[in-house]
């Protein structure tokens, strides 16, 4: 009688093994991609400008002294001065800065929530809906009105992306640059866990006020070409987790442990007793 119910422990043990393997399918990225194969994108990404932005901005031109005004400090508008790094030293939604911008970097300007910035000698503009390459000749536009081939030199300073859910270390991700995707996104904080849904990642992203919910299957090629594979500042990535970590939250994440332990403990008294 012993043995067989060893035996029945034995069995429900492997079963229970064999059962808790993942697939290959479920773990592997992008698993379709043949050897040589290349993928096109779509077409380039480029950043949308949203409220709460902070566009670091510096008007130069032949003549200096003729773009320092555009380089003061616009009262009121929460404009701070940005050095060469390209991180904002103030984001400060009140107070101004009229001095002359002495670093030589650039100056940044808060977009409001109706999309605009107050600049200087300019006034108010809607940048706010616009790429950053139309944004900025919008700016010269204005700018040739009162001096010769101005040159503006324009970058969103607060670029982030916030990673949450099954990954190693969830947080924010900040971007030097205008481009991040996906990827990148994983990667700075640590990739998935094994215990994230790859097939079901989903990307929250504002657009034109609104929110919006997308899911995304990294296990599959087509999402390099996808809109979301380019990910837009302040988007928000969630990482769910797969039902072995849901179950885990109910029967205790070491159930492998203590299905071991008590295999163990059943076979020591089963040798006893005999």
């Amino acid at each position: 009688m012993s043995i067989s119910f060893q035996k029945c422990v034995a069995i429900a043990a492997v079963t229970f093994l064999l059962g808790s393997c993942a697939s290959p399918k479920k773990i592997v990225y992008v698993q379709d991609i043949e050897g040589n194969a290349s993928y096109e994108a779509s077409k380039r990404y480029e950043a949308v400008l949203q409220p709460d932005d902070i566009l670091g901005i510096l008007v130069t031109s032949i003549s200096p002294e003729v773009a320092a005004p555009f380089n003061m400090g616009p009262s009121g508008s929460g404009a701070g001065s940005a050095g060469s790094s390209g991180v904002s030293s103030s984001s400060s939604s009140s107070g101004s800065d009229s001095s002359p911008n002495q670093s030589g970097g650039l100056r940044s300007y808060l977009i409001d929530n109706s999309g605009y910035i107050d600049f200087p000698v300019l006034g108010k503009i809607k940048l706010g809906g616009l790429t950053k390459s139309e944004a900025n000749a919008l700016m010269v536009k204005k700018i040739s009105e009162y001096i010769t081939d101005p040159i503006v030199t324009m970058r969103i300073l607060n670029y982030k992306i916030s990673v949450l859910g099954e990954v190693k270390s969830p947080g924010v991700v900040e971007s030097r640059g205008e481009r991040i995707t996906l990827l990148d996104a994983l990667s700075a904080v640590g990739d998935l866990t094994i215990y994230g849904r790859r097939h079901n990642i989903l990307i929250i992203r504002e657009v034109e006020g609104k929110k919006t919910y997308n899911r995304i299957d990294i296990t599959k090629s087509d999402f390099l070409n996808s809109p979301f594979y380019y990910l837009a500042q302040n988007d928000v990535v969630y990482v769910e987790p797969n039902r072995t970590k849901v179950n885990s939250s109910v029967i205790g994440a070491d159930i492998g442990t203590f299905i071991s332990l008590t295999s163990l403990a059943i076979t020591i008294f089963l040798l006893i007793t005999r």
